[in-house]
């Protein structure tokens, strides 16, 4: 049921007043009652917090508290800063070991390869030189049995 001036005396009339209408619907202020000098100068001369007297030495306390709390700082940052150092540090020469590590087994790997090359080679040629002995030997038989047939004939 709507509410108008006319049938509750006692209440003043609702003011509505609109604020930037918007897409997704409207916005709007309801005022019950308009404002009242009296109340507003009452809030508005209300006393501001008492300040409390701040003396030389409170001064001196937060200055101190506030050196503490820069060298508590500082001293979190320096640590930090040498915990990384030392984690570079580390890795460095992790890095360096394992690139000595790499080169030493390439090292013994290529010297392996090359005595096994050497053996190979080695056995090649002794090889061949036994061929060569056994071809000899047999062209020397072959002519010691050419020469007896010949004596023999």
């Amino acid at each position: 049921m709507p509410s108008t001036a006319s049938s509750t005396s006692a209440t003043p009339n609702p003011q509505v007043k609109p604020i930037n209408k918007r897409i997704s619907g409207q916005a709007f202020e309801v005022i019950l009652k308009p404002p009242s000098p009296v109340s507003d100068v009452a809030h508005g001369i209300t006393s501001p917090p008492r300040k409390r007297d701040v003396s030389l030495e409170d001064i001196q306390k937060k200055l101190e508290a506030a050196e503490d709390r820069r060298r508590v700082s500082e001293a979190q940052v320096l640590k930090t800063l040498a915990e990384k150092r030392e984690h570079e540090r580390d890795v460095l020469i992790k890095a360096m070991e394992e690139n000595n590590n790499f080169s030493k087994m390439a090292e013994e790997k290529l010297i392996l390869k090359m005595e096994q090359i050497s053996e190979n080679r080695r056995a090649h040629l002794a090889a061949m030189m036994a061929r060569l002995h056994e071809k000899r030997h047999a062209a020397v038989v072959r002519r010691n049995k050419e020469m007896r047939e010949e004596l023999t004939a």
